[in-house]
Parts: structure tokens; sequence; C-alpha cells
């Protein structure tokens, strides 16, 4: 990434972090920048976060590192990484209308995880999110092995967990993405 679009990027994840001051309360902007200067990595992979729609902030401290959590934090699901199945064995089980990937291929390409139930539920103590939309979520082995994947979303001031066939997708379903820098 170029110095200029790299400083861009920092900028706009500066002025992020300054709207947004619950979301991290006790953590000082001037660390987080200095930890991503140091990271050409971490900021590729946010540069790829933004790029997809993602929003990302800073929602706490790895504690066994000393780094930052990145969450995407749009207000609904990226709209860069919508109308995905869930994983390659999904997209490969599709026998017609297939989308153009899936989720968990896709947040490997872009450097993040997708979220746990509970790192999803978290995000959603720090605002609220896919109001409109849903996020597939990291699903258990035991229940991706039956073909079923999880998802997410928040109706009704509720955040809920569902079930569906991995193969589905749909235009309000993507998925949120974490990095740790």
């Amino acid at each position: 990434m170029k110095a200029g679009a790299r400083d861009k990027l920092i900028e706009t994840l500066g002025d992020r972090f300054a709207r947004h001051m619950p979301r991290h309360a006790d953590i000082d902007w001037a660390d987080v920048q200095a930890r991503l200067e140091s990271n050409s990595t971490g900021v590729q992979t946010l540069a790829e976060m933004e790029a997809t729609g993602g929003e990302p902030d800073v929602v706490g401290r790895d504690e066994a590192t000393g780094g930052f959590v990145f969450y995407d934090c749009a207000p609904e699901s990226p709209a860069g990484r919508r109308s995905l199945c869930y994983d390659r064995k999904a997209l490969d089980a599709r026998k017609a209308n297939k989308p153009a990937g899936s989720a968990v291929e896709m947040a490997a390409a872009i450097g993040v995880q997708l979220l746990t139930e509970a790192e999803y539920r978290h995000l959603q103590t720090l605002g609220e999110f896919d109001r409109k939309t849903s996020s597939w979520i990291l699903t258990p082995p035991q229940i991706r092995a039956l073909g079923g994947a999880l998802f997410c979303d928040r109706r009704y001031a509720t955040v809920f967990t569902y079930h569906n066939g991995a193969e589905s997708y749909y235009a309000a379903r993507g998925f949120r993405g974490l990095l740790r820098v």
C-alpha cells in the first residue's frame, strides 16, 4: 500500500475512533496509531475491510498480545460482502444459481476471522447493528457437519441467532470480520 493511501486510511480510522469513543473508552488513539504504523499487514487488512464496507473500528485489546481488536462496525452487514453462502463446501454443493463466493473464503482472502456468536453479541453491546441485514457467524463444527450454518441479526431490540442451510444466500446477508493488530 502506498504511503498516501496508508495515511488516508489511518486518518479515516482515527476520525471513526474519535466519533465512537464508547466502543473503546479506555484506549488511547496514539497507541492504536503507533501499532498501525508498525504493522503494514494489519493496515492492508483494514484497508480491505474498509473497501468492502466494513467500517472497522477498535472494540478492545487483545490481553495476550497487547494488540488491538477491530470489528466491522458498519450499521448493516458490509455491502461488499453480501450474497454469499457460508463456505466452499456449501458453494460446491449448489447445483444452480451459485453465489459469487462464500463468507469463509472471502474472510480468509481479506485476512479476517468471522465473528463468533459471543463476539457478535459483544458488538451489539456497542451499538445497534444489522437492523435490516444479517451476518453469518463462525459456525460450530457439529452444526456445519450436518449441513447448517449460523447467522445473527438485531430485531425488536433483541439479538437473534438463527440457522440456515450453509448453501443458502441472501442479498441482505453478509458477514462481519475481526482483526487483531
